[in-house]
């Protein structure tokens, strides 16, 4: 299923329109639906070693392929891709979960926190430098930086105040995300283990979303 959704996206890539969507609508929702379907096996799957995400829904998950024009110099209606957030909660959660992303030539898997709104960046910075043995040994581990082989998002410039100008690892303090991700080739959904090794990947995080998610848990019960 997953090669044809990336034939429609290419199309979609091509024909970024409202005409050429709307012509094509049918075809859009089967392969919306064979998304969620996908989707749902992969909650299914991680389950299994992060009970957390117990009863989540596929389409809960799923963010919507339109895209909000209003205040981008991007006009196109449509996201050319496909991307579902699995946390607690679903696509709007707060807490660190498994993002999957469908996208021709940039597919991704990745976790983490995504834009935390201050008050939670700030609690996140402060436990993790706290904790800084234990995150980096996180961020470290070979299975994991094999697949997750750095800390991504938008960073300042220096350190943020109230902490010292120089340390050992400043740089993770000076995130204002916290995330990680992998890309996968287009050929890596013809492979009949694709959905086995996507969930592999997805459970290395599960160290790494356990240390984020403890803040997010203290910051909500006091929130």
């Amino acid at each position: 299923m997953l090669p044809r959704i990336l034939d429609f996206l290419r199309d979609l890539q091509k024909n970024n329109d409202r005409t050429w969507f709307q012509a094509n609508k049918e075809r859009y929702e089967t392969m919306r639906k064979g998304y969620l379907d996908i989707v749902q096996q992969l909650i299914e799957r991680i389950v299994v070693f992060d009970p957390g995400i117990a009863g989540l829904e596929a389409k809960d998950c799923m963010f919507r392929i339109y895209r909000d024009i209003r205040f981008s110099p991007n006009k196109q209606p449509y996201k050319n891709h496909f991307g579902a957030y699995m946390a607690p909660g679903g696509r709007n959660s707060l807490k660190s979960g498994y993002y999957f992303h469908v996208e021709p030539g940039n597919n991704v898997l990745s976790g983490g926190l995504w834009m935390p709104e201050p008050k939670l960046l700030k609690k996140v910075r402060k436990d993790i430098y706290d904790q800084m043995d234990e995150f980096v040994a996180i961020l470290e581990e070979p299975s994991f930086k094999a697949s997750y082989p750095e800390l991504e998002g938008e960073t300042l410039k220096r350190n943020p105040a109230g902490y010292p100008s120089e340390f050992p690892h400043d740089d993770i303090i000076r995130h204002k995300d916290f995330c990680v991700s992998t890309v996968k080739p287009d050929s890596f959904f013809s492979q009949k283990n694709w959905m086995d090794e996507t969930v592999a990947t997805f459970e290395k995080l599960l160290p790494f979303n356990r240390f984020l998610n403890y803040t997010v848990d203290e910051y909500l019960e006091i929130g």
